[in-house]
């Protein structure tokens, strides 16, 4: 999985695509994110947690190598109303159903819940598995039609989520916390309640957002703490035609509390 390097950047691409329509590249992201698990010590990845690649309305980002032989981190939006509760719920409505209302109250103008996000050790320190795959999902997110997008995030991940325009919600868990004891995590729920205007973002994440979604396809040179980074997005949707979120709302049920869902040792949480 060697990086390649110009003018001493390393360059990659960042594509967008709707689960379904691309199968193998769903497997190359989960083979890459199970890698990346395994080295952190996260032994056993349940085999039902990659049920996403055939939900219809999740949404997938990967960055790759521009032959895309090579696989170096990724991120999901899963769309409320598909094949599965979003992860959020999964996650914490053993703990409190709230999330539930809260999650279906959103739904009703579209919503999703960022998650997944992951990079390998070749492209640590260069912002993928950070700040350039959520700027890129949350870029996509008026072409699927969604308003608002959930995250469920670990302490480590929070002032990025703000700085893209999140903000903690209060009204589920404690003041918005959940804690896991198996892991000795707490987790924290936030949202970016209009994906559209961004009005609690940065203004240096808010151009930088805007400008991803107004020319999808593009060339950047993308900067953090002194490393530069060449990235080639592909950010335009194919088969959109084929996606209706009016319908996928009109079809939704709302979740209920399920201990099937919940387990500890394998949350989805950014």
């Amino acid at each position: 999985m060697a990086l390649i390097f110009k003018e001493g950047r390393p360059v990659v691409r960042l594509r967008a695509f709707r689960a379904i329509d691309d199968p193998k590249t769903c497997e190359r992201f989960i083979e890459g994110h199970a890698h990346v698990l395994t080295a952190i010590g996260v032994k056993k990845v349940t085999s039902s947690k990659n049920d996403w690649m055939y939900n219809p309305a999740a949404f997938v980002l990967i960055v790759e190598s521009l032959d895309g032989e090579n696989v170096y981190g990724g991120a999901r939006i899963h769309v409320s109303g598909g094949s599965q509760p979003l992860p959020i719920e999964e996650a914490t409505g053993n703990m409190d159903a709230k999330i539930f209302d809260l999650v279906w109250d959103y739904a009703q103008e579209g919503t999703g819940e960022g998650c997944g996000l992951w990079n390998s050790r070749e492209i640590a320190g260069y912002g993928i598995g950070s700040i350039f795959l959520t700027r890129a999902a949350i870029a996509i997110a008026p072409q699927i039609g969604i308003k608002s997008l959930f995250a469920l995030c670990a302490p480590y991940t929070i002032n990025l989520t703000k700085c893209v325009g999140y903000r903690l919600e209060s009204g589920v868990g404690n003041n918005g916390t959940f804690y896991y004891p198996k892991l000795d995590l707490l987790a924290t729920t936030m949202i970016l309640d209009d994906v559209n205007n961004l009005e609690l973002a940065s203004e240096e994440d808010r151009k930088a957002i805007l400008e991803l979604r107004n020319r999808g396809n593009v060339v950047r040179i993308e900067e953090l703490r002194s490393k530069e980074i060449e990235i080639h997005y592909m950010l335009q949707l194919d088969n959109m035609d084929k996606w209706n979120l009016t319908e996928v709302i009109k079809q939704m049920t709302k979740q209920h509390t399920n201990a099937e869902f919940f387990d500890e040792n394998n949350l989805n949480i950014l």
